[in-house]
């Protein structure tokens, strides 16, 4: 995918990132965002967490809020490659992942990769796909590999899934598979903008789109540092029971019937420090947690029968059990 772009300064990283490197490249990329994705700036922000914390993303709303654009402006603001699936009923498999092919010549099969194989891969409205091609993503989510004909590929690094998906109750739409919920690291909605946000994206959007003028902020050797150096952010003994905690409400809470898995309480993990290391903090407080809990475990849940009835909403659900999380005191 070619992409070109003007207006912001690439920012590198020096070549062993320390959280001096997160803050001023974290800071540039969310800049160049917000200067697409109009009144949004705790979307950049999650969408960011979720790049460093090595997470993989699902944006999930009404149509024509800018999901698609949320993806692609990431994507572009990172000179890595780029590929874009548009999911559909007909979309098989093989055509993510790639397919061995007979070669005449060499009288042998050769491997042709598929969409997936990018650092980036936008995966355009995901519940339009049946499940059975949605399960071709379960590995390389998980592992950052493809297994196809007996082989295993290693796919490149840094490696980020965002995908696009409209509320189930549209027409033409299949749920996602649990197992497939729960890879991915937080799920977030664009929202309708405030009519100031609104008109400024008339303004903006109206004759050009200002994606096209993008420059990219860094590369993906940078990104992969960041990656490293948010690795490092310190989480005490006292924060890691906070979480454990948190997931535990969830698990026997008689409003939900499943609750956090323990990938989801790593997921938590990651994203608090990825928060943590883009404040500028060499250590994760309960509040990272508590801001990036609802949007990390939300998605993940079912509700019970009696919550259903109540038409209570996972996300208010979780607020309500992190609120009743005792938190760890102050040392």
């Amino acid at each position: 995918m070619t992409l070109s772009r003007e207006s912001t300064p690439s920012v590198t990283p020096s070549p062993s990132a320390d959280l001096e490197d997160v803050v001023r490249v974290g800071g540039a990329l969310a800049d160049t965002m917000n200067s697409v994705i109009e009144g949004k700036p705790d979307v950049v922000l999650t969408a960011i967490t979720a790049l460093l914390a090595e997470g993989h993303l699902l944006i999930e709303d009404v149509p024509g809020v800018g999901k698609t654009m949320l993806a692609k402006t990431l994507a572009r603001s990172i000179d890595v490659s780029v590929r874009r699936v548009q999911f559909t009923p007909d979309l098989l498999p093989s055509d993510i992942t790639g397919v061995s092919i007979y070669n005449q010549e060499r009288r042998d099969f050769e491997f042709r990769p598929g969409a997936v194989f990018a650092n980036v891969v936008v995966g355009d409205e995901i519940n339009r796909a049946s499940p059975k091609a949605q399960s071709a993503l379960l590995e390389c989510m998980e592992e950052s590999q493809v297994t196809v004909d007996g082989h295993t590929y290693e796919l490149p690094h840094p490696f980020m899934i965002m995908a696009t998906q409209n509320p189930v109750e549209m027409e033409g739409t299949y749920p996602l598979p649990e197992a497939q919920r729960d890879r991915f690291m937080a799920r977030l909605s664009m929202g309708y903008p405030t009519a100031a946000a609104e008109v400024a994206m008339l303004d903006h959007h109206g004759a050009s789109s200002p994606i096209e003028q993008l420059r990219p902020v860094t590369d993906a050797a940078g990104i992969s540092r960041l990656i490293h150096a948010v690795r490092t952010v310190h989480t005490s003994p006292a924060v890691r029971q906070y979480i454990v905690d948190i997931a535990a409400m969830t698990r026997t809470s008689s409003l939900i019937r499943l609750g956090a898995s323990p990938r989801a309480t790593l997921h938590l993990l990651r994203a608090g420090r990825s928060r943590a290391a883009l404040a500028g903090r060499d250590h994760v407080l309960p509040d990272d947690i508590q801001a990036i809990a609802p949007i990390v475990l939300a998605h993940r849940l079912l509700l019970s029968s009696e919550a259903q009835l109540a038409r209570r909403e996972p996300l208010e659900i979780v607020t309500e059990l992190v609120r009743r999380t005792r938190v760890p005191a102050a040392r």
